[in-house]
């Protein structure tokens, strides 16, 4: 069995590799390839590392795990500290998540605020990597409070700009421990100067580079290729200057004083990110409609995620675990909340349980009184609201219609609805979500009153976190009384005595008319977009030198036909612009380039990819709004 190995911060794996010569480095990759497999943990806790005889390497982490010192990597051979074998090891280590340097304490809010990294695991199951997820939106302050960009800023994000181009054009390929410890160089010294999103966004490529480079089963291109544009767009427009609250961000999550709050139990989920966080979240809705959440989430990954879900609220001294609190209430006295509405556990806070209510009684059951099509716009109706659309919870009542591929088929229960798919909120098979979905599919007809967040990455795509049985009909789900009429897929398993019996299924499928059993109709697959988004996935995995193969010769003319045939001629352009650029390799009358920067490719890349995740945001937002048969509309 293979010894786990402890994580290690980024600056001392980008020191470590910075440290080597330059014919050391073009051994680094293959040094590191065989590492992880030769480790050998020791009874104090280090871990060994043999490279020959006369070579060992130890990691010694520190109290929490994690290698953060120079000195706690050490080799014995006679080039150490500069020598491969101690490169190697730390760069076959996992990263670790960095800590920002404390800021003071303000002293009107000491007692409400916490300190939260530049790389918060995400509080929820639907997202994995680092895209922020559900229940722990990234904070910022507000544009008054944010002063201009000093000099120190503008130069970290102009040097992270320029490495993040060059990891670009060298891809998946070309980008290993070299090009990865530029990335995290310039991260951290994004981190020193105060721009902590940007320096999660380049330690969300680095962790998808070893992904892809190790070919790990949870790898997706897709999600490496977003989190290039990320990293890009927000380098690229710290580096000018623009001092964007929502790019710079903040590592420090201030807490303001929220008075005295009533607030009701939602429902709850389960917390699992990829750098090794577990735990639960749980949504609170206030009287007012207004949403709050309450989470508990540390390191220790699933075990920890199975078990927080009954773990004990730590909230002014409330004696309800979280199961308790999904389904009851609190009266909080002197409450302190985040900007996105995370209930603080400071000094001076007192919080009294109250009893639970169903989502038919009290402010739940606005969620369920308009269509999701009409939640979904109004979600997106700004570009501040349609970043809330990521991590924000819709409810509405559907009819199963049954298994389609990976995805559940319903059909929402108002006029003209199309066809909407549901996908587990979090698809790791510890987890019940998956097992809970495919066991409603068996059951075709079924009401079902659903609690999600929908996917703005794919069309009319639902994940949902809790169902419930719809209020009056007769072909629904049959809960338990102490469940108050919902179940959290992530922690309950639903069972056959839940269901109805089979023979109330025939007359409630008559009654309905007879369910269309094909898939729905999906815009952005059936759009011809799918051309541009392989060629900025083909420059991501195979480089700037992939995307000039595509440009040469007739075929490029023929990809980007259909584009201009269908009206998207933007698109076309940029994917030609894009080509062009790749090929585009000028030299001087001695052979050599002219031009060797890559920031000409990166634009080129950006714009492209910009335009394209626009371009699909509409159509997934088309994709809730059916026509007057009931279809999807069709794609452009």
């Amino acid at each position: 069995m293979s010894t786990e190995l402890p994580p290690v911060v980024p600056e001392v794996l980008a020191e470590a590799v910075e440290s080597l010569t330059a014919r050391l480095r073009k051994k680094l990759d293959d040094a590191t390839a065989g590492c992880a497999a030769a480790a050998t943990g020791e009874a104090d806790g280090s871990v060994t590392f043999r490279f020959g005889e006369d070579a060992l390497v130890t990691l010694r982490p520190g109290p929490a795990g994690t290698v953060t010192e120079a000195g706690q990597a050490t080799c014995t051979c006679l080039l150490a500290p500069r020598c491969l074998h101690r490169a190697a090891a730390l760069g076959a280590a996992p990263l670790a998540d960095t800590a920002p340097p404390e800021p003071e304490p303000e002293p009107a809010l000491a007692a409400g605020t916490e300190q939260t990294t530049a790389a918060e695991p995400a509080e929820s199951a639907a997202s994995a990597e680092p895209a922020e997820s559900a229940a722990s939106a990234e904070p910022v302050e507000s544009a008054e409070s944010v002063p201009a960009l000093t000099a120190a800023q503008v130069g970290a994000a102009a040097a992270l700009w320029h490495a993040a181009a060059e990891a670009l054009a060298a891809g998946v390929t070309a980008g290993g421990a070299v090009v990865q410890a530029e990335l995290l160089r310039a991260a951290h010294t994004a981190r020193l100067a105060g721009l902590p999103r940007a320096e999660a966004a380049a330690l969300r490529v680095v962790r998808g580079l070893r992904a892809a480079r190790e070919r790990r089963t949870a790898h997706r291109l897709g999600d490496l290729t977003g989190s290039f544009r990320e990293l890009l767009y927000t380098a690229g427009v710290l580096a000018s200057g623009t001092a964007d609250p929502a790019l710079t961000g903040t590592s420090r999550r201030a807490y303001t004083q929220g008075g005295s709050l009533q607030v009701q139990g939602l429902c709850r989920e389960p917390v699992l990110s990829a750098t090794g966080y577990g735990g639960v979240v749980t949504h609170l809705l206030a009287p007012d409609g207004s949403r709050y959440s309450i989470s508990d989430v540390r390191p220790g990954g699933l075990a920890r995620a199975r078990g927080a879900g009954r773990a004990s609220v730590a909230l002014g001294g409330a004696t309800l675990d979280h199961a308790g609190l999904a389904r009851g209430g609190l009266r909080i006295v002197g409450a302190t909340v985040s900007p996105e509405g995370r209930l603080g556990a400071g000094r001076g806070v007192k919080a009294t349980p109250l009893p639970g209510a169903a989502w038919t009684d009290g402010p739940a059951a606005p969620l369920f009184a308009r269509p999701a099509a009409e939640a979904v716009a109004a979600l997106l109706a700004t570009p501040a609201e349609a970043a809330e659309a990521e991590t924000a919870l819709i409810g509405c009542d559907v009819t199963v219609v049954g298994a389609a591929g990976d995805h559940l088929l319903v059909r929402e229960a108002v006029p003209h609805a199309p066809l909407l798919r549901l996908l587990p909120a979090h698809p790791h098979p510890e987890l019940p979500h998956t097992e809970n979905l495919r066991r409603i599919a068996s059951y075709p007809g079924l009401r079902l009153r659903v609690l999600g967040r929908p996917d703005l990455d794919r069309a009319a795509t639902l994940r949902p976190v809790a169902v419930g049985p719809v209020p009056g009909a007769q072909y629904t789900l049959r809960l338990p009384g102490e469940w108050l009429g919902r179940a959290d897929l992530g922690y309950e398993r639903l069972q056959g005595e839940h269901f109805p019996p089979p023979d109330a299924a025939a007359a409630a499928v008559g009654e309905a008319g007879p369910v269309p059993a094909a898939d729905a109709p999906d815009p952005l697959a059936d759009a011809p977009l799918w051309r541009v988004r392989r060629l900025l996935e083909t420059g991501v995995a195979g480089g700037r030198r992939a995307v000039a193969e595509a440009a040469r010769g007739t075929a490029a003319q023929a990809a980007y036909g259909p584009l201009r045939r269908a009206g998207l001629t933007a698109a076309a352009d940029l994917a030609t612009a894009l080509a062009a650029e790749a090929d585009r390799r000028p030299r001087d009358a001695f052979g050599r380039l002219a031009d060797p920067s890559p920031d000409g490719y990166a634009w080129a890349w950006l714009a492209a990819a910009t335009h394209l995740a626009a371009a699909e945001r509409s159509l997934v937002a088309a994709s809730w709004t059916a026509t007057p048969d009931g279809a999807t509309p069709a794609a452009p």
